[in-house]
């Protein structure tokens, strides 16, 4: 049986999907001799995922620079804590390297506030929302995309907390590796749905579309009764019309 994958994916139906917890280690990075380490590390493996975070701005002209950086291979995530090392010689290397695939989803925002630190060029990127559309699927979001292809939930409460905090609790450690290590998930199953085409896209519209379909169905369907009451009432006055030019000529 194909896997079925839907064009959109109703949030409401993530909500009583198991949480997705990340298996591996996940080790912060403090320093630029640990980044040193952790990147060649990381440039050995086939695969990256990656992502960032920024402490958020709850007043008016408030901003923050990118402060976390995550990477991940299948077993490990890094977090690298950027407003404490800023971008190292390593980290930018890492950054910049061409050989290991980085899966990142709307990584352009990512990378645009990674070079606001140092300015970098970028190496190699796949950015999730620009290949998984051509599946047919719309929703693009990190978790109603792992929904749709796992049917597992991403929990999004970390997401607003302080990434600058001198020591992450392990539910922000759990937030930031998932999200690096799920983008490795989402594209390699990306692939094999591609190559083998084991998998079944099931158009989802939105409920507009539809109230808009059953009120056009409803003016086609009122139109042509009319079209019917008007013809029938021309027959009558022709039959009318009819029977007394009969009885005239009698």
């Amino acid at each position: 049986m194909k896997k079925q994958i839907y064009s959109k994916f109703d949030k409401k139906e993530i909500t009583a999907l198991p949480k997705v917890t990340f298996p591996g280690r996940i080790i912060s990075i403090i320093t630029a001799s640990e980044a040193e380490k952790a990147v060649d590390y990381l440039l050995s493996s086939d695969i990256l995922g990656v992502d960032t975070e920024t402490r958020p701005s709850f007043h008016k002209g408030e901003q923050h620079q990118v402060c976390l950086l995550q990477v991940a291979n299948r077993d490990t995530c890094f977090l690298f804590r950027l407003h404490r090392t800023g971008i190292t010689p390593a980290i930018k290397r890492l950054l910049e390297d061409t050989t290991v695939k980085k899966i990142g989803l709307s990584w352009h925002d990512d990378i645009r506030g990674l070079q606001a630190r140092e300015p970098f060029t970028p190496g190699l990127f796949i950015d999730l929302q620009e290949v998984v559309p051509t599946m047919g699927v719309q929703d693009l979001s990190l978790q109603k995309l792992y929904a749709n292809f796992f049917h597992k939930k991403i929990s999004k409460r970390q997401r607003l907390s302080n990434w600058e905090t001198p020591v992450l609790s392990e539910r922000q450690k759990q937030y930031a590796a998932i999200d690096a290590w799920s983008c490795i998930n989402l594209y390699e199953e990306f692939m094999r749905l591609k190559r083998t085409k084991d998998y079944e896209l099931i158009e989802v519209r939105e409920p507009e579309e539809q109230v808009q379909e059953k009120t056009e169905d409803r003016s086609e369907n009122t139109a042509k009764a009319k079209t019917k009451k008007t013809k029938r009432r021309a027959t009558k006055a022709k039959t009318g019309r009819k029977k007394k030019k009969t009885a005239g000529s009698v």
